[in-house]
């Protein structure tokens, strides 16, 4: 029955002389979210974002479209030809559909006419319209134009009619792409994948690094992260993987540092190496799921620390003042949380000392690490490391 998708972009719509920028990315990310797929068109008019679609497909179509980012709210709508007749009878086709897959017990008309040389006004014409209705449902449901259950919105045009009912709820935020690209540190954990959804939200394209310790962590570790980031990939599209063996520097951390510094030290290491994978990717920013206070690592001087080696840009933590179970709540919404909790060993539980440094000083860090020759250890692992599209 429904035909088209009118799609609401928020944010989009307020960035004044940008915003055909903004709209033409989204636009083209949809395209992508419906690649492979038969019977649609992607378009602009009067203002708005459209998605034509054959009938049979238009459930799969939204399933797609309210994951892509940029997308507020969408509305199924049926398109049928002009005539104030024919718009009658199609508001009493959606109305009739509403009633039957939803419990309301009050509602009311909206309609917008386009063509104002038409005899009778938007209100006269919502009037008739509800009148209509529940002629041909007595005793059915009651109007309520305050605060009705269930709204039908009409469009009366010069050329065509438009009907819709519901409103569906998108992801929102900006189009993948459109404030550039990111390199994200991904773990097997529950933060990594939700600041990496959180980024991509704010228009960023993904680029992920993951650090493994192959063979002390195992290849269905490898296959967990791949998983994580195959869910996250229906909302930023397409993500690669450069997969870093990070186990050849933290042998030589455990022979000639301190234990305690064992996790800092590992993590300055994770930063150098994504910062030269971010710069040879042409990422403009690295991204971590670190929030304050969770971990060892992530006091002040902690984060302190690992800033330190980032030389050429922004460190961005989506996370940073999250409590868990706000990491939580939005990893079960964006369904990571059941991958991320399989039990399999990463990188940082290799190696953990049993009391790792809360608040290392940098001194003391530098020192330490005129035991390790950093240069010729970031070199190898960029050497090994691998590529996974997913």
């Amino acid at each position: 029955m429904f035909n088209t998708i009118i799609i609401r972009n928020g944010e989009v719509a307020i960035k004044g002389e940008n915003r055909p920028v903004f709209e033409k990315k989204l636009m083209t990310n949809i395209k992508k979210a419906l690649y492979g797929m038969q019977g649609y068109k992607v378009y602009k008019g009067e203002g708005r974002i459209y998605v034509d679609a054959d009938p049979e497909i238009m459930d799969q179509v939204i399933d797609k479209v309210k994951n892509v980012f940029g997308v507020v709210t969408l509305s199924p709508a049926i398109k049928t030809e002009k005539g104030y007749d024919n718009l009658k009878e199609i508001c009493l086709k959606v109305f009739e559909d509403a009633i039957e897959n939803g419990e309301y017990k009050t509602f009311k008309m909206d309609v917008k006419r386009q063509n104002k040389s038409f005899h009778m006004t938007s209100p006269e014409m919502t009037k008739d319209i509800a009148g209509y209705i529940l002629s041909q449902n007595p005793d059915v449901i009651a109007v309520d134009v305050f605060k009705p259950e269930l709204t039908v919105y009409a469009e009366f045009r010069d050329n065509v009619n438009i009907v819709y009912a519901r409103k569906i709820d998108g992801v929102g935020g900006l189009p993948v792409g459109i404030n550039g690209k990111v390199a994200t540190l991904l773990s097997g954990g529950i933060d990594s994948p939700v600041a990496t959804y959180m980024a991509s939200k704010r228009g960023l394209e993904i680029e992920a690094v993951h650090f493994h310790s192959f063979p002390f962590t195992s290849e269905k570790s490898a296959q967990k992260v791949e998983q994580l980031a195959k869910i996250v990939s229906l909302y930023t599209g397409n993500i690669k993987i450069h997969m870093v063996n990070l186990l050849p520097i933290q042998k030589e951390i455990a022979e000639k540092c301190p234990e305690e510094l064992m996790t800092i030290l590992s993590r300055r290491f994770m930063m150098r190496i994504a910062e030269l994978i971010a710069q040879q990717t042409g990422c403009g920013a690295l991204v971590t799921g670190e929030s304050i206070g969770q971990v060892a690592s992530q006091t002040i001087e902690g984060l302190t620390a690992t800033n330190d080696v980032v030389k050429s840009m922004p460190v961005i933590r989506p996370l940073i003042s999250f409590d868990k179970e706000d990491i939580i709540k939005i990893a079960r919404n964006i369904d990571t949380f059941e991958t991320s909790i399989i039990p399999e060993e990463d990188c940082c539980t290799v190696f953990l000392p049993k009391r790792p440094a809360t608040k290392p000083k940098l001194e003391k860090i530098y020192k330490a690490e005129e035991a390790l020759d950093v240069e010729r250890l970031v070199s190898e692992a960029m050497e090994n490391a691998t590529v996974v599209d997913v």
